[in-house]
């Protein structure tokens, strides 16, 4: 099963990827979260680099394959339907694949409005640290 999630992503990739100036597109499943007790591993206020979370920041969660991608720490997004650039400032548990959780602060009734849904995303592959 891994090996084909795999495969899915290098096929989307590569019939998405020219978009011009070297962005890259694809159709993820997103939802979102809030920092509240209980919906994080730790201190919800803080994302996995380590950065804290704020709501004048708008940021995402990634999925890791997605950082294999060049959706790596503080990379630009834009999510289609939304205003602004996203940063990805937070990873999601190992066991999601092609997913964004949108950070929406303390709002709950924002993030269960929000639900979970295909969106699509663009954004200019960072190198991948090692």
């Amino acid at each position: 099963m891994k090996l084909f999630s795999s495969l899915r992503v290098l096929f989307l990739v590569l019939v998405c990827s020219s978009c011009g100036r070297d962005e890259m597109t694809m159709e993820v499943m997103g939802t979102a979260y809030n920092a509240l007790p209980g919906q994080t591993q730790g201190d919800p206020e803080i994302g996995a680099w380590g950065d804290k979370l704020d709501v004048n920041i708008p940021s995402i969660a990634v999925s890791r394959d997605l950082i294999n991608l060049g959706l790596v720490h503080n990379a630009k997004v834009r999510i289609e339907g939304f205003p602004g650039n996203y940063l990805v400032r937070d990873k999601l548990n190992k066991r999601f694949t092609q997913q964004i959780d949108i950070f929406m602060g303390s709002e709950r009734d924002a993030a269960i409005a929000f639900g979970k849904k295909t969106v699509r995303i663009y954004w200019t592959p960072a190198p991948i640290e090692k």
